[in-house]
């Protein structure tokens, strides 16, 4: 059985991501395809554009026979702790192949991946605070593998090859090329593909969405067209300013991630900026990027905690979203053997502690955006 992964946003879904699941059914056969999916937000600490049972039903009828939602403590994270979080959940719901989208294909991401892997522990200090973690981390792999890994999903692929051999190599490697529009291409209307990002910023300004058809399932189309609201930081940014202004410095200290005097920094700055984009501007140093500063405002609009998020890393559960029959016929013969806790239902006793905690603690702010619960009362999606 060629059991087979797939790690996702699919925010939103789009027909590069239709050729990524007709690109795994080619190896799973009739075996089932498994996705674990990020919820309501996602790594770059943003809210996703769509609810994650509007995105899982999508991937469940384009191809996809199971969908898991990644847990938040998983989902908002950089790339190491991403990929660590997500190859293990999927090695423990009995995965044996995963494929990813990548820039070059031909890279030999297994070879890379323990090559870096195994490098001696004071490799990764980087002490150079003129430039980011992740400009040093790239230079790092540039001298170490012999040329540049710099492209948005080839980063992204080498930490999944870097985490995979961690975890003692559970999974076999599939890179696929990318086709169409790259990571963070600009909307380009003759494109069959285009980014994601592009698809978000042609919602959140309001343009014509006539052509979304062509661009994303029909179905989901009409969903985006009929939405009235497209979560963003701009939305966002007066309950971030509340937030901040009103939490004391020692309050701000516990957020997760929070170090080097970033609160002073954040609590000077937020009543000067009039919006997210300058508050963002404002607190950014060569020192971090602006990924890793959004996932620090998501921590801190959520009050995230060092705390919240260690207990929720080490008691782990996963929401089931969705299933095929054959994801049905998968989880009957094969749950006992998991080695993670599945939950189809969310109620009150198992939303008390770890992971689910966190998750429905976060999603009550997504649920007063949007006007529709994210947890209780939602069961699993059949197709």
């Amino acid at each position: 059985m060629s059991v087979v992964g797939i790690i996702a946003e699919f925010n939103p879904f789009h027909s590069g991501h239709e050729f990524l699941l007709n690109q795994a059914r080619l190896i799973a056969g009739n075996d089932p395809i498994v996705v674990v999916m990020s919820g309501n937000y996602v790594q770059r600490g943003e809210m996703a554009i769509m609810s994650k049972c509007q995105r899982a039903k999508v991937a469940l009828q384009s191809g996809a026979d199971l969908v898991f939602e990644t847990p938040f403590s998983t989902a908002v994270e950089p790339a190491d702790l991403f990929s660590l979080g997500n190859i293990e959940q999927l090695a423990k719901l009995g995965v044996t192949d995963l494929v990813f989208g990548v820039e070059n294909a031909n890279l030999n991401f297994a070879y890379l991946g323990s090559k870096i892997a195994e490098l001696p522990k004071n490799h990764m200090d980087f002490k150079d605070y003129s430039q980011t973690y992740s400009t040093q981390y790239n230079q790092m792999v540039a001298r170490e593998v012999g040329h540049e890994v710099n492209q948005p999903n080839a980063i992204l692929g080498l930490a999944y090859a870097v985490a995979n051999h961690n975890l003692g190599s559970p999974l076999k490697l599939h890179p696929v090329n990318r086709i169409g529009a790259g990571h963070d291409d600009l909307l380009q209307r003759n494109g069959v593909v285009q980014s994601a990002s592009a698809i978000r910023n042609l919602l959140l300004h309001g343009e014509d969405t006539s052509n979304l058809k062509y661009w994303v399932p029909k179905a989901e189309a009409i969903e985006l067209s009929k939405q009235e609201i497209y979560p963003n930081w701009n939305l966002l940014y007066p309950f971030l300013k509340y937030r901040i202004e009103s939490s004391s410095i020692d309050d701000l200290r516990q957020i997760y991630q929070m170090s080097e005097g970033l609160e002073y920094k954040m609590k000077q700055e937020i009543h000067l900026s009039r919006d997210f984009t300058e508050f963002l501007r404002r607190i950014k140093s060569k020192r971090y990027t602006y990924s890793r500063l959004r996932r620090l405002s998501l921590y801190t609009l959520l009050n995230v905690t060092q705390d919240d998020m260690i207990a929720s890393f080490n008691e782990e559960s996963l929401m089931l979203l969705g299933f095929s029959k054959t994801g049905r016929q998968y989880l009957k013969k094969n749950r006992k053997d998991f080695q993670t806790e599945i939950i189809s239902k969310v109620d009150k006793c198992s939303a008390k502690s770890g992971s689910l905690a966190l998750q429905v603690r976060t999603d009550r702010l997504f649920e007063q955006i949007m006007g529709v619960d994210q947890n209780f009362g939602q069961r699993p999606i059949e197709v």
